[in-house]
């Protein structure tokens, strides 16, 4: 007769899953989701850092002021939307090295660009604005990471208001309207707020389909460059209200 009790005799027809292994396999991937996130916050955190230190050694040396009009304005004014241009359209012919040193490139005249808010604004309420910006930036991208809240739905929403400033903003070149300023600064200061939220929750979402690709490398470099615009678009805008003119 046979020992039902045998200890030889209790396996299954089919593996059964274990509860441990699921377990590691999260673990596991939670680990590599902070490292991928991770990656993207030290680039772009690099990035605002060089912008900074390029604008102010540039104001203190006074080449902020070819800056400030003529060729040289547009040309540096310009110059950013070409590299964000170069590194969309070109991401899946260039080598993550080439996106690097655009991304690089893209900081330091970005720096160059900004250095002339040190001639219409006071260094103390620069300063201001940038911690109040860093500290609103951590708190929203926190939120995007941390919330069950499906944020996709903003996404369009959100980008066809940026389309929209874009708009205001040109035709305000033309009104020299302080009013109309004051509120296109209001509602960058809201839209760059939730984009912050959303392209965080975004790359986070991304990582899943990344892992493993040789495009995650590149990812985390474009990544950098989406929290990059958001962290700069919202501070500029910020600092409409808090700068105080020289």
């Amino acid at each position: 007769m046979a020992n039902w009790n045998d200890t030889d005799q209790r396996q299954s027809f089919g593996s059964v899953p274990r509860a441990g292994d699921a377990v590691a396999r999260q673990e596991t991937f939670d680990a590599g989701l902070r490292k991928h996130m991770l990656s993207i916050y030290n680039y772009m955190t690099s990035g605002v850092l060089l912008t900074g230190i390029v604008a102010l050694l540039t104001a203190q040396s006074g080449l902020a002021l070819a800056f400030a009009s003529g060729p040289l304005m547009w040309i540096v004014a310009l110059a950013p939307l070409g590299f964000v241009l170069a590194m969309s359209f070109g991401l899946n012919k260039m080598s993550k090295g080439t996106l690097q040193v655009l991304f690089w490139s893209f900081a330091t005249v970005m720096g160059l660009s900004m250095s002339t808010i040190f001639l219409r604004f006071t260094g103390e309420s620069i300063a201001a604005t940038f911690f109040a910006t860093a500290g609103a930036f951590a708190g929203l991208s926190l939120f995007g990471y941390t919330t069950k809240k499906n944020l996709q739905g903003m996404g369009t929403f959100l980008v066809m208001g940026v389309i929209g400033l874009l708009i205001a903003m040109v035709i305000n070149i033309f009104l020299q309207s302080s009013t109309m300023a004051l509120a296109i600064s209001f509602i960058g200061v809201l839209i760059f707020a939730g984009l912050t939220a959303y392209d965080t929750q975004r790359l986070k979402r991304e990582y899943q389909y990344l892992r493993g690709t040789e495009f995650a490398g590149k990812a985390i470099i474009m990544g950098a460059l989406s929290l990059y615009l958001d962290f700069i678009n919202m501070f500029m805008f910020l600092l409409q209200f808090m700068g105080n003119r020289e």
